[in-house]
């Protein structure tokens, strides 16, 4: 990517709300696009994989072939972000990166949605507002997971190298922080 060029973020475009991530990515002055085959992920500076239905994400994935070609662009040191149903595609019982196991709706069913506001180590002292919605939680990580928050004792915010996942919407809440992180913005490092 040259100085000139915006970044182009590829937002997993299956299911779930890829475009308020479109918006915020734009936001942010570069170029979101929409990820549905292999060959869209072709040239990417970083992938968003969004919240939704993990299952229905999941049946996606495997029909348009985009298991393997997902886990190599993050395995290739591609920055990534996963939001909500996005921190479970990327557990071990998915695409295996990072090294976290996830519980899918583990602060409750849809009628249990909520908002908190979070701290959240590396992006400032200015705490995350974030939106749960049938949320997920880490329930087991590796050591070389550094978790960034947790919610009553439980990890919602984690980061393994250059993959970040996070239990929560920031996109639904209009937190641009993560996605600064990821497109390595006001001097941040890269995930």
């Amino acid at each position: 990517m040259s100085e000139r060029e915006a970044p182009t973020v590829g937002i997993l475009a299956l299911q779930g709300d890829f475009e308020a991530h479109a918006k915020l990515v734009r936001a942010l002055h570069a170029e979101p696009r929409q990820v549905r085959t292999p060959a869209d992920l072709k040239g990417l500076d970083a992938l968003i994989i969004p919240g939704g239905e993990s299952t229905v994400m999941t049946l996606g994935i495997e029909r348009e072939g985009l298991t393997e070609p997902l886990k190599e662009l993050a395995q290739s040191g591609t920055p990534v972000l996963g939001t909500c149903a996005g921190m479970i595609m990327l557990d071990r019982h998915h695409l295996g990166v990072p090294d976290i196991a996830a519980q899918g709706n583990a602060f409750g069913r849809q009628l249990h949605s909520f908002e908190a506001d979070l701290e959240l180590r590396g992006l400032g002292r200015e705490l995350v507002h974030a939106v749960f919605i049938r949320a997920p939680w880490v329930v087991d990580h590796g050591p070389d997971v550094d978790v960034l928050a947790e919610l009553d004792g439980h990890p919602v915010a984690v980061r393994q190298d250059n993959v970040v996942a996070v239990a929560f919407h920031p996109e639904l809440a209009g937190e641009t922080r993560l996605h600064e992180l990821l497109l390595g913005i006001n001097g941040r490092d890269r995930c």
